[in-house]
């Protein structure tokens, strides 16, 4: 699909791995919006990529829908959308005092990654599957795992499972909506310097990046947006879960 003049939604756009997607796709034409809850960050990146920000609770089903409606209002109905919002604060089953997790913090995690993702991209596909299609294709989307979803380390059960969710769902979904022509597929990123890494100090940034075979560093968000590109470019890409890690597997800690 060309990017060039097309309507974008990006989740967690503000920063991060969305941050770096929204630049890609603002620098190669599409009119992007921005959906993520940090008003600040997402304000000043909208403006930076002449795109729009929304405050968005991607797991409001209420605030989804008038996102996406005011977003088409501004740039058109949108046949791109990326999925990067999420949150993965570390929760071991049991503390160390002998208390199991709370159910509701659990849930909050699978909350906001997997049924978030889900949310949202449901009601993307929902108003463009009549559209006319754009070549032969009448959308993209592409949500974000993680390599958790493969090798969770202790504490990371709810992100673990969160992410497992979303390459679960992968397939599935992007059968469903091969008849409508939208592709679906999803990018499992390894250790990447998102906004979370970067605040730690330079030597834990480093040690993280040696574990990593090649190359040995952390990822940089723009090569979690080049791999964005490439499914958005390549029509073959489908139903598909990327690894995007440089070949590490996760030590149980």
């Amino acid at each position: 699909m060309q990017i060039d003049g097309l309507a974008a939604i990006v989740t967690g756009g503000a920063s991060g791995l969305g941050g770096a997607t929204a630049e890609m796709l603002a620098a190669r034409g599409a009119r992007v919006a921005i959906f993520d809850l940090n008003e600040e960050l997402g304000t000043a990146k909208a403006k930076a990529i002449g795109g729009s920000f929304h405050k968005v609770n991607v797991v409001d089903e209420d605030e989804v829908s008038q996102a996406i409606a005011e977003a088409e209002g501004l740039h058109g109905k949108a046949r791109i959308l990326v999925n990067c919002a999420g949150i993965g604060p570390p929760a071991k089953v049991i503390d160390r005092d002998g208390n199991p997790l709370p159910l509701a913090k659990f849930a909050s995690i699978i909350n906001v990654n997997l049924i978030g993702t889900f949310n949202v991209l449901s009601k993307f596909a929902a108003r463009i599957q009549a559209e006319d299609p754009v070549g032969e294709e009448r959308g993209v989307i592409i949500n974000t795992a993680s390599v958790a979803a493969y090798e969770g380390q202790i504490g990371q059960a709810a992100y673990a499972a969160s992410k497992g969710g979303i390459v679960g769902m992968t397939i599935p979904i992007a059968r469903e909506f091969a008849r409508s022509g939208i592709r679906v597929c999803t990018i499992a990123p390894g250790l990447f310097l998102t906004p979370l890494l970067a605040s730690l100090p330079e030597e834990a940034q480093r040690s993280l990046g040696a574990q990593v075979p090649f190359p040995s560093r952390l990822g940089d968000p723009s090569e979690y947006a080049k791999m964005a590109f490439s499914i958005i470019d390549n029509p073959m890409l489908n139903g598909e879960t990327i690894r995007l890690d440089g070949a590490i597997r996760m030590a149980p800690k």
